[in-house]
This record gives structure tokens, sequence and C-alpha cells, in this order.
């Protein structure tokens, strides 16, 4: 896939042509995307499912040593 600029026509009903090198590389294992809309342009994101479990057991919020959980909530929120 090149990173780069293409000039794409719009038709009457807002449809274009995704580029076909940017849709096997990035949609291999989707084909949803994502559209970001926003006041000058729009994002195409695929959209792909996301391995929670590797974020698994990266805090410790010492949960184990808390003894009176009031405490511990107005710590953690205020």
């Amino acid at each position: 896939m090149q990173n780069g600029v293409e000039v794409k026509k719009v038709d009457a009903q807002g449809r274009f042509v995704i580029p076909s090198d940017w849709r096997n590389e990035a949609l291999r294992e989707t084909d949803e995307v994502f559209v970001i809309k926003r006041k000058e342009y729009l994002k195409i994101i695929p959209k792909k499912e996301t391995d929670l479990t590797k974020f698994f057991d990266k805090i410790d919020l010492g949960v184990s040593s808390i003894k009176d959980w009031k405490t511990f909530e107005k710590k953690m929120y205020g």
C-alpha cells in the first residue's frame, strides 16, 4: 500500500471508489469502516476487533490492600 493523495470523483449520491490497494491491505479482516465527520474533512478508519485481554493486569489499584471501600472511592473519584 502506497501513501499519498488521490483525487476521486464523487457521484450524485455521494459515493466514490476506495483505492483497491487500501481495501486489500486495511480491510482484510472486515467490510465495515468508521466514517468520522469533521467540519472540513472525512476520516475513514477500518473497523477491527480489539483484543482487550492484552490490557488485563496492566494496572494495580491495590484492591487487595483496601480496608475501607468508602475511603478508596473518595481517593479515586474525589
